[in-house]
């Protein structure tokens, strides 16, 4: 299993390329930017880390065809890919707070997947999100094989142009599916180069596993190095009310999933009050991360202490071992990477992660 480090979206240009040139000389295969609405773009920010580096993969996540249309999608990723010299990837999305803050609504026929009805979390995908990723990741495998010659005539995306797009083909970038529905991942499965889930614990593995059989069985082409990746939170710290501060006030970002996913956060409650009692006081979780107080109403630190232990990796040095452990469980559950988020002080993060985990992984 290889490591993947994954950064926050206010990392900027200058210091994305220092995190990219140090993780690239701890042997971390990939390195990915975030793609938020208020914050740098999820490709340019790249550019100064793809002059700096050599080896190390450049990715973006998560990106809605939606949001940014396949056809200019391909555009960023190729010219993004012919600056690194054939490093690069995306991960296309069928959601994400950028289409929140686009305004996007949801089809009245859809089955909404928030648990709560609330402004915030409603009307916020557009339809058909499976066969939406599908068709964008169908757009840019097609642009960078160079077929695109004339037209797609996708039942939700259309190109009336040929794509003749210029572009040194030194390694094809690589596209994923961000995918954690089991739909999603029979798709990603499919069609894509690999999958990127988002916060799966080891228990929720061999469903997933199952889904992307059941997906690869479809093609014809499966790659030979299919990726499995899972977005992961890392929240280590040499003091432990500093990890908890920092998984608390993200813990809203596990507890999405959560939300869909019941099953996720009921190995870590003691009965079905407490999975209730999150689901509940989900806008509680939303709270504590916008006041950036790590403070969450109505859910006692000893429930949202499991959580963030259970969902992330979290604590101080005195648990590293155990860490580890969970990690080799993931690498023997499927995953051929580890995509470890980073948030407050990536470089002491990405230290920690070259003191610790690659050497066990590299």
């Amino acid at each position: 299993m290889d490591i993947d480090i994954i950064l926050e979206a206010d990392v900027g240009p200058q210091q994305f390329a220092e995190l990219a040139v140090k993780a690239e000389n701890l042997g971390v295969r990939a390195i990915w930017s975030s793609n938020y609405h208020q914050n740098y773009d999820a490709f340019l920010v790249m550019a100064p880390a793809a002059l700096a580096t050599s080896k190390i993969k450049l990715a973006a996540l998560a990106v809605s065809p939606w949001e940014m249309h396949p056809l200019k999608m391909a555009n960023a990723l190729l010219t993004l890919n012919e600056i690194s010299n054939g490093r690069a990837a995306v991960a296309l999305s069928g959601g994400g707070g950028v289409l929140g803050a686009c305004g996007w609504k949801i089809n009245s026929q859809q089955k909404e997947p928030w648990p709560l009805k609330d402004p915030i979390m409603l009307n916020r995908y557009p339809e058909r999100r499976v066969a939406g990723v599908r068709e964008g990741i169908e757009v840019i495998k097609t642009a960078r094989s160079g077929k695109l010659a004339y037209s797609y005539d996708g039942e939700i995306f259309q190109i009336t142009r040929p794509f003749v797009m210029d572009w040194a083909k030194a390694t094809d970038p690589l596209v994923y599916g961000c995918c954690s529905g089991p739909m999603m991942v029979r798709m990603g499965g499919r069609v894509a180069d690999g999958i990127q889930l988002s916060d799966f614990t080891v228990a929720m593995m061999p469903e997933a596993m199952e889904n992307l059989e059941k997906g690869w069985a479809l093609r014809d082409d499966k790659p030979e190095d299919f990726r499995i990746g899972n977005f992961w939170a890392w929240h280590m710290k040499d003091d432990i009310k500093v990890a908890m501060y920092e998984a608390r006030r993200e813990l809203i970002w596990r507890g999405a999933i959560a939300g869909r996913y019941k099953d996720e956060i009921r190995p870590f409650c003691h009965d079905e009050t407490e999975v209730e009692l999150v689901v509940d006081n989900f806008m509680n979780l939303l709270k504590a991360y916008w006041t950036r107080t790590g403070v969450i109403d109505n859910i006692p630190d000893d429930l949202s202490e499991r959580l963030v232990k259970g969902m992330a990796s979290t604590g101080d040095m005195s648990s590293m071992e155990e860490e580890l452990e969970r990690f080799d469980q993931f690498a023997k559950s499927g995953l051929t990477e580890l995509s470890i988020r980073l948030f407050d002080d990536p470089m002491d993060g990405l230290n920690k992660i070259g003191e610790h985990v690659m050497p066990r992984y590299s």
